[in-house]
């Protein structure tokens, strides 16, 4: 099977909520291949306390590349203890510049309860406006639902969780299978 053939793997949702001192990262446990549902109960969603400092991390991607680059990011927390946006625009120059880096397929949300990031291949360290990230294939299905809940009286996890519910209705590649991790600034 050539390249141009190779159906690809598709299906992860992850958002990052912050409400109220608390940060919630959620994500669904699908992976796809193709138009199959390989696996249901995938955990996209990790605690790491590199230095002692609790950071919470939801990856969309490759498999293998997401864990390439928290192994990378842990390396860097380390090195950087405490400081989650330098750790964060280390890894980002690296993924940018790094021949084997560029080549994964992966994007990252990671929080320390205080900082929301979203980190990408293209050297890219967003924090969202609004409070809300998203990434993956039913990413922009959770962000607009969970922006259209910030003004109510949900806490974040129930942000998270029903805006991951609508979005799972929506997306194919989304399931109501959910890792969900809380961290407090």
């Amino acid at each position: 099977m050539s390249d141009t053939d190779f159906p690809g793997w598709h299906g992860t949702t992850i958002i990052g909520v912050r409400k109220d001192g608390k940060v919630v990262i959620a994500g669904d446990g699908q992976v796809s291949l193709g138009q199959t549902v390989i696996k249901g109960t995938a955990r996209k969603v990790r605690r790491l306390s590199p230095g002692g400092y609790d950071v919470v991390c939801g990856f969309a991607g490759s498999t293998a590349d997401a864990f390439t680059l928290l192994e990378r990011l842990e390396a860097k927390l380390e090195a950087t203890p405490g400081q989650l946006q330098r750790a964060s625009v280390e890894l980002a120059k690296d993924w940018r510049t790094d021949k084997y880096l560029q080549k994964l397929e992966a994007m990252l949300i990671v929080t320390d309860g205080t900082d929301l990031l979203i980190i990408t291949g293209a050297g890219d360290v967003l924090e969202p406006e609004h409070n809300v990230a998203a990434i993956g294939s039913g990413g922009n299905f959770a962000l607009a639902a969970a922006r259209g809940m910030m003004d109510t009286d949900k806490d974040a996890e129930q942000v998270a969780r029903a805006a991951m519910a609508i979005a799972a209705d929506i997306c194919v590649y989304t399931n109501g299978n959910l890792t969900v991790e809380t961290i407090s600034a």
